[in-house]
This record gives C-alpha cells, sequence and structure tokens, in this order.
C-alpha cells in the first residue's frame, strides 16, 4: 500500500477550535438538526447497507434527544418548580416533544 503525502503551499493558518461549553438548549437543536439530515439521507438512501446505517443512526439520535429533553424537563421543574414556566427557554422544546 503506498502512502501519499502532500505539502500544503500558502499560509500556516490553524483553524482555532472553539472550545466553550454548548449549552442544553444548544445540543437539543443540534441533536434536531442531525436527525432531520438523517431522516433525508434516510429518504433518499437506495442501498441497503445505507438504509440500515441510517436506521441506526436515527435510533441513536431519538435516544439522545429523548435523554436531552428529560433533562431539559428536570432541570425547568428543579428551577422554578413547576413545569408551566413560562420565562424558561428550554420549555418549548419539551412542549414540543411531550405534546
Amino acid at each position: 500500500m503506498k502512502t501519499f503525502f502532500s505539502q500544503r503551499t500558502g499560509s500556516v493558518h490553524e483553524a482555532e477550535e472553539d472550545y466553550t461549553p454548548i449549552t442544553l438548549q444548544e445540543s437539543i437543536e443540534k441533536t434536531r438538526q442531525a436527525l432531520n439530515m438523517a431522516y433525508t439521507g434516510f429518504d433518499n438512501a437506495v442501498e441497503e447497507d445505507l438504509i440500515d446505517s441510517y436506521i441506526y443512526e436515527i435510533n441513536a439520535l431519538q435516544k439522545r434527544y429523548k435523554h436531552l429533553t428529560d433533562l431539559a424537563l428536570t432541570e425547568t421543574v428543579a428551577a422554578g418548580g413547576k413545569e408551566s414556566d413560562v420565562n424558561s427557554p428550554v420549555c418549548p422544546l419539551v412542549g414540543q416533544v411531550l405534546g
């Protein structure tokens, strides 16, 4: 097996990574976007192996989404003492999932 190495020409600019922690709401939104992308990929998949991989990915993302919304619900209950706290930014997300 051959290994090829390439040299970059131009500036030696490294991308800085953002290590700031994301909020629970941002994590829920990113998971929702990933879930939508996985559904789109599943709808367009033709090969059997690719379909299987999308099924596994969708199942994993659904479990992550449920965990995050359950966590948001417990945070909302712990912070305000009641589930219907209108000022909480997480409540609309939890309301959409739980109905």
